[in-house]
This record gives structure tokens, C-alpha cells and sequence, in this order.
């Protein structure tokens, strides 16, 4: 499946997976900032710490538990990848994409990738859910080569809406827009937000868009959540912090957990 040459951590990661009995995996979540309650979903659970995964980076941010957890949901092989790495950290492109180019070796069709981000519609109050119809990569990384350069939508309309569908039928509207990645660790300031808005996107954040190239060019199908966690600088003129992003990660638990049971029933 996977057209990724494997680095040699990717392989001692894969490598490490089999040894676990992790295999035939339908469908992969990457669960962001504040989350990973999502995975007690998952039925029949079994929960593998990163630290028993050779070749896994592990992150220190608040919020990212790490771990992988492994059972049933909607009558699928699914895993839950609870906590991710940040290039910000200092990890490099190939370490932050590692864990999703190994599920794509192992075969794993399917991937849903979320993360808290800042909003940048004044309409969007912080609790809002936007899936992700595509993205700016602002970061200055990529995780591909020349020779898959063609990757150039790499977000799966059918992932998506299975993903609207799951929102409609659970109650709630689920909004759509384009998902800015930046490096970060610091957050934008007003200026760079109206530059953001400018280029079109309707969400920021710091993830997300190298894991999604690195699995699409893999041949894994796409689809991605954001949680509107605050505003944007600039927006309203309220300060920033972290321990926002895991409070409205914990308010909007439920309705995010229940938007991916429902489109895990439907990809």
C-alpha cells in the first residue's frame, strides 16, 4: 500500500507494532490537544504505552496522553493514537509523521486526524466542529519527496462526509473549512491572523498537515476534524493559553466523541 521508502525508525516502529499483535487495522484516529477521551469509545480495548513501542516519539504537552489503544467501534478494527508530536518540540518532519506511515504499512486503509485549533470566524464560538476540506501548510516542513509532489488533495471527500452525515444524524452542525498549520510553539499574532484570513483559512494550529500528507501519499484516504477551541488573536482581543485549549477540549468532549462513533459507522 504504502509508496513511503520506510526510514529506518518507521520500520523499527512497525516492527514493534507487529510484535504487539497490532494488525488489520480498518480505521486510524490521531486524537489532538484534549481529545483523547474519544478512545474509551473503543470497545474491547487494549492500550499500548508509547514507551513500550520502540521507535515512537513521545510528546511532553499537556493533553497528549500517550498511548495507542486498539479494539471495536461501529463493528471495526479500529486504533487511537492518544497524543501526537509537534515539530515544534524539535522532533523532525519524519518523526512527527512516523506513527501514521507505519498504520499505513500495516495496511490500515483509513485515517481521521483531529487537533484543537483557533478560530478565525468571529461566527465560530469556541466548542465549534469544522471538518477539514483542506489545509495551508505554513510550517516550512514536508514530509514528502520530489517524486510525490502529486499529492495535491489529500483530504477524502467520502471520509468527509461520512463525517457530515455523522454530525447531522447526531444533532448538531458540523462546519467545513481550511485548517492553517504553522510551526509554532507561540501563538499567532493579530497581524499574522489577518494575513491567515486573507489566505483563506478558518482554523490554526500547529499539527496536523504533515501527518496528513505523509498518510495520503501512502495511499491511506484522509479526513480531518477540528476542534474550535478559542479565537484567534486579534479576533475578540482576549489573551491565549493552553489550558483554554484543554478546557473547550473537555466541554465539547462528548459531541466530538459521538461525531467520530457516528462516522466510524459510516466510512
Amino acid at each position: 500500500m504504502s509508496t513511503l521508502v520506510l526510514d529506518a525508525g518507521t520500520q523499527q516502529l512497525l516492527d514493534s507494532l507487529r510484535r504487539h499483535g497490532v494488525g488489520e487495522i480498518e480505521l486510524a484516529f490521531v486524537l489532538g490537544s484534549g481529545l483523547g477521551s474519544f478512545a474509551e469509545r473503543i470497545e474491547n480495548a487494549r492500550r499500548i504505552p508509547y514507551d513500550e513501542l520502540d521507535g515512537m516519539p513521545r510528546s511532553k504537552v499537556v493533553g497528549h496522553a500517550g498511548q495507542l489503544v486498539i479494539g471495536q467501534l461501529a463493528g471495526k478494527r479500529v486504533l487511537a493514537q492518544q497524543g501526537r508530536v509537534h515539530l515544534y518540540e524539535g522532533w523532525s518532519v519524519s518523526e512527527v509523521t512516523r506513527a501514521v506511515r507505519a498504520f499505513a504499512a500495516l495496511g490500515c486503509p483509513r485515517l481521521i486526524v483531529t487537533n484543537a485549533a483557533g478560530g478565525l470566524r468571529r461566527e465560530w464560538a469556541p466548542g465549534t466542529l469544522m471538518a477539514i476540506r483542506d489545509h495551508l501548510n505554513l510550517q516550512g516542513r514536508t514530509p514528502l519527496g520530489r517524486a510525490q509532489s502529486g499529492y495535491a488533495a489529500p483530504y477524502d471527500f467520502a471520509l468527509r462526509r461520512a463525517l457530515l452525515r455523522g454530525a447531522h444524524d447526531a444533532g448538531f452542525t458540523l462546519q467545513e473549512g481550511v485548517y492553517a498549520g504553522l510551526l509554532g510553539p507561540t501563538y499567532e499574532t493579530p497581524a499574522e491572523i489577518a494575513m491567515l484570513r486573507q489566505l483563506g483559512a478558518d482554523a490554526v494550529g500547529m499539527s496536523t498537515v504533515a501527518e496528513v500528507l505523509a498518510a495520503s501519499a501512502a495511499g491511506v484516504r484522509v479526513g480531518g476534524v477540528s476542534l474550535i477551541t478559542n479565537f484567534a488573536a486579534g479576533i475578540t482581543g482576549e489573551k491565549l493559553s493552553h489550558e483554554e485549549v484543554i478546557a473547550a477540549g473537555k466541554e465539547a468532549a462528548g459531541r466530538f466523541s459521538e461525531l467520530l462513533a457516528r462516522a466510524a459507522a459510516l466510512a
